[in-house]
């Protein structure tokens, strides 16, 4: 298990490898498609600092409000595919360093990955109350009247984080090799070959 302190340089995520396995301590930022829609369209400056070497987190969290604060109860990683219009260019813009979700994402996510030195962490479907304990603090939301809760930015303060690299930034994609062999088993089991 590799730690990961966020934020975190370039010349780290750069030595990460698909398969490693990794556990976050620091701020990150949830962001699901309202959230990466407003960030392309408006560039908006209050986000850069929170996000600049640190990751993105697609999530849309289940929260509870206890007195003057709000608490993660479940916080399982969303499909990340349909952010692959925006996440190469937001991991640019914003100086991003990850972003996490679940099934991987696109050809133009992997390059912008490579391109700024960022990879992509798988976080475990079906463990959102498990994955919500590593959340010890959340410490602001942004948009949360405007988007919602799912869809809010939520700036958490996470502790044992666990991820496995599935993307990384020399260009290669577990995603990618799992579908590839897939393929090929079943073109055997099909006599396709």
């Amino acid at each position: 298990m590799i730690k990961l302190d966020l934020p975190i340089s370039e010349k780290t995520i750069r030595s990460l490898k698909v398969g490693d396995e990794v556990s976050l301590y620091g701020t990150m930022v949830t962001g699901r498609d309202t959230a990466h829609s407003w960030m392309i369209k408006e560039r908006p400056d209050v986000i850069r600092d929170l996000l600049k070497e640190s990751v993105i987190y697609h999530c849309g969290p289940v929260v509870a409000r206890e007195d003057n604060h709000w608490r993660f109860v479940a916080a399982g990683p969303t499909t990340s595919i349909r952010e692959e219009p925006y996440q190469a260019d937001i991991i640019k813009e914003y100086e991003l360093r990850g972003v996490m979700g679940k099934g991987g994402m696109g050809p133009k996510t992997l390059q912008g990955l490579q391109d700024s030195g960022a990879v992509y962490l798988h976080a475990v479907g079906g463990a959102a109350t498990i994955l919500a304990q590593a959340v010890k603090r959340v410490k602001d939301v942004i948009k949360l009247e405007e988007f919602g809760v799912p869809e809010a930015m939520w700036v958490i303060e996470v502790e044992d984080f666990r991820a496995v690299v599935s993307m990384d930034a020399h260009g290669n994609s577990l995603h990618k090799i799992v579908r590839e062999a897939s393929t090929l088993v079943a073109r055997k089991l099909l006599n396709l070959e």
